[in-house]
């Protein structure tokens, strides 16, 4: 049985790595799966990328080959064609109890930039449905993803990890926008992509009093959708360059696979908008933005996702009783999913061998008494008893063994071992 996850550093890869490992569309999402079926048919694999991660979990129940870090790295530089010397310093693994640790801390947003962001777990949902429709998942992913879940709601509900700004949108609002003006009520607010990170960001500019709201999305419905939600009005694509000229704050939440805008288009964006201050928030992964935009002249502030690295770690500092609390949560879920996933390992072996042991007992007492029919019942019991108590002592030990040895992970070993020993068949 082996459980583990092979995933980028996002403390130390920086935006840009990141960039070129993540899987931005349902399209290279569904490429990847294929991908990993047919290097590696016998794992199970959920594939989580996000703004901020990229991760591959593999799990398998029988004893044959899995992957390795090596393997994972090489289906990334193949998949996304980047040498490996690009990335390879930031591809860790974790395994066994370490994997579902990371996973759970994940979910609860403890390893965000941002602690206690919301939106970390629906992406987590998203990657696990996603793997379910790829027929990625089985038993043991199933058992982690859902596991995760229910971790996230047990410290949402036992600790203040959230409270406050508790997500990048808020954050880059509350922070970095008001560090730029003084008021939102006369702003008129740009924003590209009509997904969730959007519809958060503007949540939140609403809340500082944003009247004036442009959406522009590739699909027009969702656009539309989001604009009549939010009291704003929706655009086309064709429309971009003019209203980038005319907002005073654009938020770009795309999830393009190459930025939207480079740095001579936006040149001329900035030639016909006479140079007003403009706040742009760059959270798509890749960027939507390229990055040299922010030095075209003093009055563009481009933030992307690596900017607020600084304010969360801040956010952070300030909130560690409550991750002390959400971390001992974390533990104690892991041993509990390590205990009932090597439990399924352990636990029909500990039954066979209980079972013939006492059946050998049974029929050994029975023969014993047999050849002494002039015991009274008590003698009878107290024969019975002994032996029973000869073989619970001799089973003691391997038993214990054996839990010991599954509580740090699969005992495939000692199992195997057990089996030869003991002659115990499948």
């Amino acid at each position: 049985m082996h459980l583990q996850v092979v995933y980028c550093n996002h403390h130390t890869a920086d935006l840009s790595v990141r960039e070129k490992l993540a899987f931005a569309t349902e399209t290279q999402v569904q490429r990847a799966y294929e991908a990993l079926r047919n290097r590696f048919p016998t794992s199970e694999m959920v594939v989580v990328s996000t703004c901020n991660r990229v991760e591959v979990y593999t799990a398998q129940e029988g004893t044959g080959p899995t992957p390795s870090r090596d393997d994972i790295a090489q289906f990334f530089s193949e998949f996304h064609n980047v040498p490996l010397d690009v990335f390879t310093d930031d591809l860790l693994r974790h395994a066994g109890p370490e994997a579902v640790r990371h996973l759970f801390q994940v979910s609860c947003s403890l390893d965000s930039m941002v602690l206690g962001e919301p939106q970390i777990v629906n992406q987590v949902k998203e990657a696990y449905r996603r793997a379910q429709e790829n027929d990625a998942c089985g038993p043991l992913t199933c058992a982690l993803f859902e596991g995760a879940i229910r971790v996230s709601k047990r410290v949402r509900s036992e600790t203040g990890v959230e409270r406050g700004r508790v997500s990048i949108a808020s954050v880059a609002v509350g922070d970095f926008g008001k560090s730029i003006f003084d008021r939102f009520d006369d702003k008129l607010v740009l924003i590209v992509g009509a997904g969730e990170m959007a519809e958060e960001t503007l949540r939140y500019l609403k809340d500082e009093g944003v009247r004036e709201v442009v959406v522009i999305n590739r699909n027009p419905e969702r656009a539309a959708k989001l604009a009549e939600t939010w009291g704003g009005s929706a655009a086309g694509m064709d429309e971009l360059h003019t209203w980038m000229a005319k907002a005073d704050v654009i938020v770009s939440t795309t999830g393009a696979d190459r930025p939207i805008m480079d740095v001579p288009t936006f040149r001329q964006i900035r030639e016909q908008s006479d140079g007003k201050p403009v706040f742009i928030l760059d959270l798509g992964a890749p960027r939507d933005f390229e990055p040299e935009i922010g030095g075209l002249d003093e009055n563009v502030f481009l933030y992307d996702i690596d900017h607020l690295e600084a304010t969360c770690e801040r956010n952070r500092n300030t909130r560690a009783k409550e991750i002390e609390k959400a971390e001992r949560i974390v533990q104690d879920e892991t041993e509990k999913f390590m205990h009932n996933i090597y439990h399924r390992a352990t636990g029909p072996i500990i039954q066979r061998l209980r079972e013939e042991w006492h059946a050998i007992r049974q029929q050994e007492v029975d023969l014993l008494l047999g050849k002494l029919p002039h015991l009274g019942e008590a003698d009878q019991q107290a024969i019975e008893k002994t032996v029973e108590r000869i073989i619970n002592k001799l089973l003691h030990p391997p038993l214990s063994v054996l839990k010991d040895e599954a509580k740090a992970g699969p005992p495939d070993g000692l199992l195997n071992a057990l089996k030869r020993l003991f002659h115990l068949t499948e």
